[in-house]
C-alpha cells in the first residue's frame, strides 16, 4: 500500500492511497456469494438466485460498500503510520488520469490539529471577587421571598409604589384609538415593570374614584412596531388601590419554605447556605470568564475549518430546535449567524485541551463527586440526583468537562497575577 503524505496550505494534508482492485474485487465476490445465500429477489426462492442475478441488483451497492471501508482502513493506517492527529473527517476523490486496471488511486485531502502556542501567563491580571455574606444579605433574601409569597387588601389612599392599581384606560394617536390601547379592570402592580414607567409614574398618588389624562411617547424599541416612537394620551380612572401584605416570618412562613419544624432560624440558616453556594457559583463563573478571555489573548494557533464548519452546524441545529420547542415558527437559519460563536468556542476548546494534556489536569473521582453533590444540594431529595448523575455516561461526561475547566483555571490562577476584590453580594449578583 502507498500513502504518500502531503502538506498543503496551513493545516490541510493529502494523502494519495491505493487500492489494489483484485483485493477488492475478491471481497466484492466474497459479499455477494454471501448475500446469494440469504437474498429475496422476484421469481426465485430465498437464497435460490443465481449469483449473477445478485450481482446485477446489488454489486454496485456492495462494491461502493467494500471500496469506502476499505479507504477508511487503509487511511486509519496511514494516519497511524505518520502518527497525525486528524480534525474533521478526510475527504476521498479518485486521481484524474489513472489506469483502474490493477489498482485504483485516491487523494485523501483532511486537516490536522494545530500547535497550540500559549504564551507566558504571568503578566495576566484576573480580579477575584471576595464576598462576605452579612445578615443583612439573608434578611434581604427574606425579603424577596416575603414578597413571593404576599397578598393585597383594599386601600382608602392614593396609590403608591408596590400597590396594586386595577384601572380601566383609554389611549389614542392623534385622537384615534389604536390597537391594544384600550381596557377595562386593568390590574397591575406600580413598581414591577409590567407597564411602561411613564405610565405607571402617573398611576402615583391616585385613589379610588380619580381620573387622569396624560400623554407619553412609546419607546423606540417598542415591541410594537407600529407604536414605536409615537406620541400617545390616555386617560385612566381608577377602580381601586390595594396595598401589599407581607407575610410575617413566623413558622408557618418557615414551613411553606420547607423547614417542616418551622424552626425560623433553620430557614435563615438554609437561606444563607443556598447563598453562599450561589456566591461560590459566581465567583467561579467570573474567574472562568477571565480566565477565557485570558487564553485567548495569549495564545496563537491555527483553526481547523472542518472543526468550525461542525461547531457552527451544531449551533444553528441547536438553535433551531429550541425555536421550535418554544413555537417559533423561522426559516432556516443561515451559518453564519454562528460562524463568529463556533470559531471562539473551537479555539477556546483547543487551547483548554492542550493545557489538559500538557499539565495532566484530568478531574479526580472525588472531584467529580462534589461537583455532583453541590448541585444536588439544590434539590430535595439529594441522593436521587446523585445516582440519576451516576447512571448516565452523557450527563458524567458534562460533569467532567466542568471539573476540567474548573482545573484549568485553577491552573492560570497560579500563573498569572490574581488580585482579591471586597465585594459586595449585591455587586457580585449585578444588583448594585
Amino acid at each position: 500500500m502507498q500513502a504518500n503524505l502531503e502538506v498543503l496550505e496551513g493545516l490541510v494534508r493529502r494523502l494519495d492511497i491505493s487500492v489494489p482492485m483484485d483485493q477488492l474485487e475478491s471481497e466484492v465476490q466474497g459479499r455477494l456469494k454471501r448475500l446469494a445465500r440469504s437474498v429475496k429477489m422476484d421469481g426465485f426462492r430465498p437464497g435460490k438466485a443465481p449469483l449473477s442475478a445478485v450481482a446485477r441488483q446489488h454489486g454496485a451497492g456492495v462494491r461502493q460498500e467494500v471500496l469506502g471501508e476499505t479507504l477508511q482502513s487503509r487511511f486509519g493506517d496511514a494516519v497511524q503510520a505518520h502518527q497525525l492527529k486528524i480534525a474533521g473527517y478526510p475527504r476521498f476523490e479518485p486521481k484524474a488520469g489513472q489506469d483502474a486496471a490493477s489498482e485504483m488511486t485516491f487523494s485523501a485531502s483532511f486537516e490536522v490539529y494545530p500547535e497550540v502556542r500559549i504564551d507566558d501567563l504571568n503578566t495576566g491580571k484576573i480580579s477575584r471577587p471576595v464576598v462576605s455574606l452579612s445578615d443583612a444579605d439573608v434578611g434581604k433574601t427574606l425579603e424577596v421571598l416575603q414578597k413571593q409569597r404576599r397578598t393585597f387588601e383594599p386601600a382608602d389612599r392614593a396609590a403608591i409604589e408596590g400597590d396594586l392599581v386595577k384601572f380601566d384606560y383609554q389611549g389614542t394617536i392623534d385622537g384615534e384609538a389604536f390597537e391594544g390601547g384600550k381596557g377595562e379592570d386593568f390590574a397591575s402592580v406600580i413598581g414591577e415593570g409590567r407597564l411602561l414607567k411613564d405610565f405607571e409614574q402617573n398611576l402615583i398618588g391616585l385613589k379610588a374614584g380619580d381620573s387622569k389624562g396624560f400623554d407619553l411617547t412609546f419607546p423606540a424599541e417598542y415591541a410594537a412596531k407600529e407604536l414605536a416612537g409615537k406620541n400617545a394620551h390616555f386617560e385612566v380612572q381608577i377602580k381601586e388601590v390595594q396595598a401589599p401584605v407581607l407575610p410575617p416570618i413566623d413558622a408557618d412562613f418557615a414551613k411553606a419554605l420547607g423547614i417542616e419544624d418551622g424552626d425560623v432560624e433553620k430557614l435563615r440558616a438554609e437561606v444563607k447556605s443556598n447563598l453562599e453556594r450561589e456566591v461560590k457559583r459566581r465567583v467561579q463563573t467570573k474567574l472562568k470568564e477571565q480566565t477565557m478571555e485570558l487564553l485567548l489573548q495569549k495564545s496563537t494557533l491555527d483553526l481547523p475549518q472542518s472543526l468550525v464548519a461542525m461547531e457552527t452546524d451544531r449551533l444553528r441545529q441547536m438553535t433551531e430546535a429550541d425555536m421550535q420547542q418554544r413555537g417559533v415558527q423561522t426559516m432556516k437559519l443561515s451559518a453564519d449567524m454562528f460562524t463568529g460563536q463556533a470559531e471562539r468556542r473551537v479555539r477556546l476548546g483547543l487551547i483548554l485541551a492542550e493545557i489538559v494534556q500538557a499539565n495532566k489536569l484530568v478531574a479526580q473521582p472525588e472531584q467529580i463527586r462534589e461537583l455532583i453533590q453541590e448541585q444536588a444540594q439544590s434539590y430535595e431529595d439529594p441522593e436521587q440526583v446523585l445516582q440519576w448523575y451516576y447512571q448516565s455516561p452523557e450527563r458524567m461526561q458534562e460533569i467532567e468537562s466542568l471539573a476540567l475547566e474548573e482545573n484549568v483555571v485553577a491552573w492560570v490562577a497560579g500563573q498569572a497575577q490574581v488580585e482579591d476584590v471586597t465585594t459586595s453580594f449585591e455587586e457580585l449578583m449585578g444588583r448594585a
